[in-house]
């Protein structure tokens, strides 16, 4: 499940995941997961995680997910945003009802894994905003 790959990408260091043999073709594929927090206090208010992958010396950058989640609430409704180098801001996914994990943790995700989804340059920012927060967390695609 999406929300928990990213979350654990969140929580677990990668040099604790076992390694796995993986095929030749897909060697040709870089995967990274990039994360932030936003806000004050203790915890993410909000987090963001995106998942992307390019080809070994190429400059695009496919977003196979985008994860958002917000501490400190019990419900909300998110989307993600995209801006690319010297570009302006435009809606990546659209408002989608974050649900609550626990306590006063919600969370939502758009995408799924693998090599799918859209396609942005090196250097591209994504944000996740939740309604009626002027806060995003903000990470970029290298």
């Amino acid at each position: 499940m999406i929300i928990s790959a990213a979350l654990a990408a969140v929580l677990v260091p990668l040099a604790a995941a076992p390694a796995v043999s993986v095929p030749t073709t897909a060697r040709a594929y870089v995967d990274k997961r990039v994360n932030a927090c936003a806000g004050s206090g203790g915890g993410c208010r909000p987090g963001a995680v995106a998942h992307y992958w390019y080809k070994r010396g190429s400059s695009a950058r496919g977003v196979g997910w985008v994860y958002a989640s917000r501490e400190g609430v019990r419900s909300g409704t998110a989307r993600w945003l995209v801006k690319k180098p010297g570009g302006t801001w435009k809606t990546g996914g659209g408002w989608k009802r974050a649900g609550r994990v626990g306590g006063t943790f919600v969370e939502t995700s758009w995408g799924r894994d693998g090599h799918t989804g859209p396609v942005y340059p090196r250097g591209t920012r994504i944000c996740v905003q939740f309604k009626g927060l002027s806060t995003k967390a903000c990470v970029s695609l290298k």
